[in-house]
């Protein structure tokens, strides 16, 4: 490891323009999608702000370990679908389920209510032709000015990426899981 010095006398750039809502996007092959937005809806909720989680791929009766920390907060958060694809028995029944919980989400989003909505995993209908894209892209850009809008899974788009205001693409450097180590409790759930 090469020691660095540490930055001094930096001069500070304040930006100027105003304070908005912001759409976020964290993609990529990467682990830690998921766990960042959950990281920006706990720091929304610790300020007092009304947070919203929507998770496109995890059925209603979902219990992992960020259910039980939300809901002991008092966070919403829904599972919207049926669990992941290549679980699926019918994926007619899954993208309907998708549509119906974009329909709640974009609702939500819309109202205006809500400081911070938390749309997990949603590339993967949008990758898949559940969602259409152009009324994920409509709602963002309609939304309310001051609701803040995160999206999550891999493959974003590109017109989505050029809409937003924050993309953070996570590259795999090196995960458990080609080591054998299987998924804990506690990391993956």
């Amino acid at each position: 490891m090469e020691i660095e010095q540490p930055p001094v006398n930096r001069e500070r750039v304040i930006p100027s323009g105003e304070r908005r809502g912001l759409v976020i996007v964290h993609t990529g092959d990467g682990k830690g999608k998921s766990t960042a937005a959950f990281g920006l809806a706990l720091r929304a909720h610790g300020r007092g702000k009304p947070v919203r989680i929507y998770q496109f791929m995890k059925v209603p009766s979902a219990r992992f370990g960020e259910h039980r920390v939300f809901e002991q907060l008092g966070v919403p958060i829904e599972g919207l679908g049926d669990g992941f694809s290549w679980k699926s028995k019918d994926l007619e029944h899954s993208a309907e389920l998708a549509r119906e919980g974009w329909g709640r989400a974009e609702s939500v989003i819309r109202a205006g209510d809500h400081f911070l909505v938390v749309l997990d995993e949603i590339m993967y209908p949008l990758r898949y032709g559940w969602l259409a894209l152009d009324s994920v892209m409509a709602c963002l850009r309609e939304r309310p000015p001051h609701v803040h809008v995160v999206l999550t899974g891999r493959g974003a788009p590109a017109e989505l990426i050029e809409l937003a205001d924050t993309v953070t693409e996570m590259t795999m450097v090196k995960h458990h899981y080609k080591a054998g180590v299987p998924a804990q409790r506690g990391i993956e759930d």
